[in-house]
């Protein structure tokens, strides 16, 4: 049996690939000349093998699967004669990054081939996030020897494919030619514009000259141009249409632009706001804007890093790694239906109460599907949940071992969805136990230990936010009741404007996180900083004001907002 297809990344990082079978399997992820796992022949009793691979998110790869339920080699007709056929099982799963083994979901597999994408797999530092997002101005020793250490991997990658890269042979007449005119597209690419004599020159001829041969052309070749400043940096300012090809590229995709928008760039086709803004239009629905987007999410909800979860098994019987698994698949699948909805309505994001399950996760929260089903959306506790801001994992997230936690809602409230700046605690805190406490609500100790003056500088905000999220448990369930008191769900918040807003409970405040301008305007602002890594006060004073408007006039859609966004920075430039 042999299946080609692809693989669809949703994220970038390590992924384990597992097989199990009793027979013989290979694997091929990306690389079609060598298979990642190889056991076609192998001891009896070995059913599993898993093998490793560092792949970028939004992007898919080439996967082959070969399988043979064979006795390799071995003529054993008589013995098979009295024996019933033996079982011929095979299982494929992958271990994405930080999560527990499972098997590939239908959604992350297409039965057509993609080409080969090389991934650099060198380990670079982590850029500045002190701004509370990725800047992308960290410059070290340890980011240079990074970068010379990915040049030198793929100087070595394209010698070792030059000729089908070239596409030549050692033998064609021609060859020199076809290397020289792959080495002007590799180095054109690499610095987002047409190259002048004098560059050629520098990049590209002397080595085909010096070379002792040309596969040592292609390593100078790519080394140097990977190594060039042309390459590493982006210049500042207005700039002429390849800066603004560059700066769209770089916000939508976090790469290079694309051969269709440098021959716009060439066209002069990139203008006008209009030109730029067809452009932005086909690139956001480019598999890696999709791959940026949840990234983004994922960010502005604070749960990019797969967070390590556990919960007390007395209290929360059944919760283990896989269901916070399915509670991260569960939230994607939201994200993602908003995303590719005609509409993309940041404010179904808010107010939507539907809520991906599968089996596993029905039988946790009360809903009844069979303990096989996969995920679909389901209607749960209708009139109580709020879209991303009452999702099970989020709440399960932002809580404690046994207890909720306002605090931690709170925080992510006021920060990330309302774009407040706190003040880090005057001293080390640490929440009041419960078992001290036994009569005592979550919301009654929490106003119990910040009560002071210097606490509730910043909890008078914190806590009235976080509060009407107290209806759900340490794992995201409706309740009404805690330590048998009811539940006090009530809240409030004091608006940039003065306003001081009351809220009975969640669906009250991701109403007004929704449809305010605290609310709209901290999106938008937190949407630009993902998007071109820069404050958007850099991109001049009207800047964030056109944005907010812009969101208005598109009726709130995502999409469009994520392409107003490229476009205003493309065109204006950083000032």
């Amino acid at each position: 049996m042999r299946w080609t297809g692809s693989v669809i990344v949703p994220e970038t990082g390590e992924y384990e690939f597992i097989l199990r079978t009793e027979h013989s399997v290979r694997l091929w992820i990306n690389d079609p000349a060598r298979p990642l796992i190889d056991a076609w022949v192998r001891s009896a009793n070995e059913t599993e093998v898993r093998e490793s691979i560092f792949l970028l998110g939004g992007r898919a790869y080439p996967l082959r699967l070969e399988f043979s339920k064979s006795t390799q080699g071995v003529n054993d007709q008589m013995r098979l004669r009295s024996r019933p056929p033996a079982p011929a099982t095979l299982a494929l799963q992958w271990r994405r990054p930080r999560r527990p083994p499972e098997v590939i979901p239908q959604r992350h597999l297409i039965p057509t081939s993609v080409p080969e994408t090389y991934v650099v797999a060198t380990p670079f530092p982590p850029d500045d996030r002190s701004e509370g997002y990725e800047r992308g101005t960290a410059i070290s020793r340890e980011w240079d020897r990074a970068t010379t250490e990915a040049a030198l991997d793929a100087a070595g990658y394209v010698a070792a494919r030059l000729d089908a890269l070239a596409g030549t042979n050692e033998s064609a007449p021609d060859r020199t030619d076809r290397l020289r005119d792959f080495f002007r597209r590799f180095v054109t690419r690499a610095f987002r514009r047409p190259l002048t004599p004098e560059l050629e020159e520098f990049f590209i001829e002397r080595h085909l000259r010096e070379a002792p041969d040309l596969e040592t052309a292609a390593k100078r070749v790519v080394l140097l141009t990977l190594k060039s400043p042309r390459f590493l940096y982006r210049e500042l300012g207005e700039g002429d249409a390849y800066d603004v090809a560059e700066r769209l590229s770089f916000a939508l995709w976090d790469s290079i632009p694309d051969e269709e928008l440098l021959r716009a760039a060439a066209a002069g086709e990139l203008a006008t706001r209009e030109q730029v803004a067809r452009q932005a239009e086909r690139m956001v629905a480019d598999p890696r804007a999709r791959a940026k987007l949840r990234d983004f999410f994922l960010r502005w909800l604070h749960v990019e890093q797969y967070p390590d979860v556990a919960k007390n098994p007395s209290r929360f019987p059944g919760f283990d790694d896989h269901v916070l698994a399915d509670l991260a698949t569960s939230l994607e699948l939201f994200l993602e239906e908003i995303l590719a909805s005609e509409r993309a309505d940041f404010r179904a994001l808010l107010l939507s109460e539907k809520v991906y399950l599968n089996g596993r996760l029905a039988a946790l929260y009360g809903v009844s599907l069979p303990p096989d089903a996969g995920f679909q959306p389901v209607a749960l506790d209708p009139g109580q949940r709020a879209g991303v801001l009452t999702h099970p994992y989020l709440l399960t997230v932002f809580a404690y071992l046994d207890t909720s936690s306002p605090i931690h809602r709170g925080v992510l409230i006021a920060r990330n969805l309302l774009g407040r700046v706190l003040l880090p605690p005057p001293e080390a805190f640490t929440p009041l136990p419960a078992e001290l406490h036994p009569h005592l609500t979550t919301r009654e100790r929490v106003a119990l230990q910040t009560r002071s003056a210097a606490c509730m500088s910043c909890h008078g905000m914190i806590n009235p936010l976080g509060f009407t999220l107290e209806r759900f448990d340490a794992i995201g369930r409706l309740r009404d009741t805690e330590n048998g008191k009811p539940i006090d769900s009530s809240g409030s918040y004091l608006a940039r404007n003065g306003q001081q807003v009351r809220f009975a409970g969640a669906r009250d405040l991701a109403r007004y996180i929704a449809e305010s301008d605290d609310g709209q305007t901290a999106f938008v602002e937190r949407l630009f900083q993902h998007a071109i890594q820069q404050p958007v006060q850099a991109y001049g004073p009207r800047a964030l004001a056109d944005l907010r408007r812009a969101f208005v006039a598109n009726e709130f859609n995502i999409r469009r907002q994520l392409v107003e966004t490229a476009v205003l920075a493309a065109l204006r430039g950083q000032r």
